[in-house]
């Protein structure tokens, strides 16, 4: 059939319009395209009111990664800071874990315009001011989108070959979808993490490179401050900060049953921020670069991407997808990962004429052997140290991390720690000696949900078996876990 376009991304943030620009280069710009975005066009891919909610940060290697492949350089003023890498403190701040490597923060208002203006001289359209609601369909395959144009308050549809929905973890279009079982349309709250952020200047007080380093991303590990989750202290220049946290909404009641409070994300935040030993007089930054968005709240995914990335016609990538990586909810990194390989997969469908389920099934594919097949065994991984109280994660990442495990953590890989039981004499207590067996066990997991990944379907005939297989692992995983933490 004839249709409005060939492709059309539905959602104008990070991860759409790199799926939008790889679309673009793997077909020579021979493909028409459409990127739609509920925002103005002054404010593209904004996440919500509060504006780009986010820590900014992304490593250097996911960006070569998208630049080496499909052409699209970031500069300055899209690259606002360099950093050296991540380093992770434990609660006690004794010990320190580098991941990573070197990296950028970036700044996410003018990355976007600066983008969008490449995408354009690309030939790729926009429209914004869009309010998607559905996916239109002709028998089991999508064939567009329809929604309001909030400009006009018409009705809007436009209808394509291909649909990439990036358009958030709450994907109206995924969790309406009609044509198939295979894609999950709803998260587990428990993998879900609030998290909220400000961008500010302050003056320089006492030197502490534990609360604030020019050069190195910081995380801080603490149940205390960040239940369930981490707060962040990220450097945008020597004077000026993104600092936030986020939290496990269940967790967080649990702290502050415990602690006989009543903190919320925000005051969780506030507290943050005044205790900060490096930072005097913060204050919101009033840049021209930061207006909208130097405070907000936001929610994201901590667990592995969707079972299934695509259905008859249609496809989904980043926060849609449930991309972040679940043990530090950083998004950035995938989704340009995904967004590099979902514009090849489409291109090679629409040019092999089969845009259903089978001939767009290589994105699963793909995306799994070049990231996804560890994100199963990083969500095992992060439930565990969820259950864990500050003195066990100092005594674990003081006593049970070798070189080599260090070494995995910055890869974003699972560390092994099977050899943990070899080392008993160094276990005190029935608490670390819990959470020495819970180690173990994590990379038992590991090790299964690796394999199990690699050895995704090849085609959509074998993935009800499959998935099977991942949903009885994990639940015997999160049943497991739960006795770690009594």
């Amino acid at each position: 059939m004839t249709t409005d376009y060939d492709v059309i991304v539905a959602g104008g943030g990070l991860a759409g319009t790199i799926a939008a620009q790889s679309v673009s280069y793997y077909s020579n710009q021979k493909l028409s395209i459409l990127v739609i975005d509920r925002n103005s066009e002054f404010m593209p891919g904004r996440k919500s009111f509060s504006g780009w909610t986010c820590g900014d940060a992304v490593s250097k290697e996911a960006v070569d990664y998208m630049a080496n492949r499909i052409k699209v350089p970031w500069t300055e003023p899209e690259i606002e800071h360099h950093v050296k890498g991540v380093m992770a403190f434990s609660p006690d701040r004794e010990t320190a874990i580098p991941f990573d490597g070197a990296g950028y923060m970036l700044n996410r208002q003018k990355l976007p315009e600066i983008q969008n203006e490449r995408a354009k001289k690309r030939g790729i359209e926009f429209d914004f001011e869009i309010n998607l609601t559905g996916l239109l369909y002709d028998d089991s395959q999508v064939i567009g989108v329809e929604g309001i144009d909030n400009k006009t308050k018409q009705p809007f549809k436009k209808t394509a070959k291909v649909v990439i929905d990036a358009t958030g973890i709450t994907s109206m279009l995924r969790n309406g979808i009609k044509n198939t079982t295979k894609i999950e349309k709803k998260i587990d709250r428990r993998d879900i993490e609030s998290t909220g952020r400000y961008i500010m200047y302050f003056e320089k007080a006492q030197e502490d490179l534990t609360e604030f380093d020019p050069d190195y991303c910081i995380i801080h590990l603490d149940q205390d401050i960040a239940p369930g989750g981490y707060g962040w202290v990220f450097p945008k220049g020597k004077n000026k900060v993104n600092i936030g946290l986020g939290v496990e909404k269940s967790l967080l009641d649990q702290r502050n049953a415990r602690m006989e409070k009543t903190d919320t994300v925000s005051s969780l935040i506030d507290q943050y921020v005044a205790r900060n030993r490096a930072m005097k007089n913060p204050k919101l930054s009033e840049d021209e670069i930061d207006k909208n968005n130097a405070t907000g709240n936001f929610q994201v995914s901590v667990r592995r991407q969707n079972d299934c990335l695509v259905a008859n016609g249609y496809a989904i990538v980043g926060d849609a997808a449930w991309m972040p990586k679940p043990l530090d909810a950083g998004g950035i990194g995938p989704a340009l990962v995904a967004g590099t390989i979902i514009g090849k997969s489409v291109v090679e469908a629409i040019e092999s004429g089969d845009v259903t389920e089978k001939g767009l099934w290589k994105y699963n594919k793909e995306f799994i052997n070049e990231y996804g097949y560890k994100t199963a065994g990083l969500e095992v991984f992060r439930r565990l140290i969820q259950t864990l109280t500050n003195d066990q994660i100092s005594y674990g990442m003081k006593h049970f991390l070798g070189d080599l495990d260090v070494e995995a953590i910055s890869k974003g890989e699972h560390p092994d720690f099977s050899m943990v039981g070899k080392i008993g004499m160094m276990i005190r207590g029935a608490l670390n000696k819990k959470l020495a067996e819970g180690l173990r066990y994590t990379t038992q997991q590991n090790k299964w949900l690796t394999q199990h990944y690699y050895n995704f379907p090849g085609s959509p005939d074998g993935f009800e078996e499959w998935k099977n297989k991942l949903h009885q692992k994990l639940d015997e995983a999160n049943t497991k876990l739960g006795s770690f933490a009594n």
